[in-house]
């Protein structure tokens, strides 16, 4: 019986530890096919799920057992169970759902609603409308700071972002930032906020204390025109030292020094690099691109894209279930 009970225990401890490792498969949402393709971890295709009309943001949940897909011609968020891709449940009656971003404690989704103007909270589990805000024409990147307290609201048509404070129910400050803004990547000490200037091709840079722009990192790849230079998402290390910036119509990935805030490489991809995912051991990069209907796997530490993987069309975001 103790031999029984001792060889359940290391079996659950066994699946404990796979279930918190992930499955390695990455989640990509296809804005035109109104579809998620999921790929394994051998970056194959495993299969394609139907969902709901233009999905874009997508977001896990704080354990990362269930997912969130903004559902742009919807108007609805749908959570999906992360393991089995199972549609649990709706928040209905979202206006427009480009991205969103989940607050700290678990429980509140800010999100941009692009047609309103808005970016409104709502409860993950109960879908109630907790809050409302209103920002520029065409809000899309959303950003809470680490302590819950600041949420931050790109608004592409306006040239601003949007700072809400949530403890006082309010937006504090409006910062001016260069043309079309679109999304964000918060430095891991949480001081430098970096913001994307679509139009503009360049990454503005925010203190996160004094709420100013302190700087700025321009790109121009080789063999295109600085209006083919259309940088949207990013993401940055944990310990803080490099940057991955999508390069949009120039077909690149710029790999940025964050302290010296230089431009160390560029790395041929798709077309229009849109969405990009970091694994979790930071070895390897997904790119979503938006004109070539693909996803370019990138070897980080080669900087050199490997292969790339035909998904559905328009693929807008990517998830990786590896944590």
């Amino acid at each position: 019986m103790k031999t029984g009970l001792a060889a359940f225990s290391l079996w659950l401890s066994f699946t404990a530890a796979v279930s918190a490792a992930g499955s390695g498969q990455a989640i990509v949402a296809n804005e035109r096919d109104d579809s998620l393709t999921i790929l394994g971890s051998d970056h194959s295709v495993l299969e394609t799920v139907e969902t709901c009309a233009r999905p874009r943001g997508l977001h896990f949940s704080a354990d990362r057992s269930e997912f969130f897909v903004g559902c742009a011609d919807d108007d609805q968020i749908a959570i999906y169970d992360t393991a089995t891709r199972q549609l649990l449940r709706r928040i209905r009656g979202v206006p427009a759902p480009e991205t969103f971003d989940l607050h700290p404690d678990g429980r509140r989704l800010i999100v941009s609603n692009e047609e309103d103007a808005t970016a409104s909270v709502y409860d993950i589990q109960t879908g109630e409308l907790l809050a409302e805000y209103e920002t520029g024409e065409e809000p899309e990147g959303v950003q809470v700071t680490p302590d819950g307290r600041l949420v931050f609201v790109a608004s592409e048509a306006a040239n601003l972002i949007h700072v809400i404070d949530l403890e006082a129910d309010a937006v504090i400050a409006d910062i001016l930032v260069d043309t079309r803004p679109r999304r964000f990547a918060l430095t891991p000490d949480g001081r430098e906020l970096w913001v994307s200037a679509e139009l503009a091709g360049i990454v503005d840079i925010i203190d996160v204390e004094t709420l100013k722009l302190v700087g700025d990192i321009a790109f121009l790849p080789t063999g295109f025109r600085p209006e083919q230079v259309t940088p949207v998402d990013m993401e940055i290390t944990a310990d803080g030292t490099r940057a991955y910036v999508a390069l949009g119509r120039a077909n690149h990935v710029a790999v940025v020094d964050v302290k010296k805030r230089e431009v160390i490489d560029y790395v041929l991809v798709g077309k229009r690099a849109w969405g990009l995912a970091l694994s979790a051991d930071e070895a390897t990069l997904y790119v979503a691109n938006g004109l070539s209907d693909d996803v370019t796997i990138v070897d980080t530490n080669r900087l050199v894209a490997i292969k790339s993987v035909p998904v559905g069309r328009v693929p807008y975001d990517v998830l990786i279930d590896d944590r």
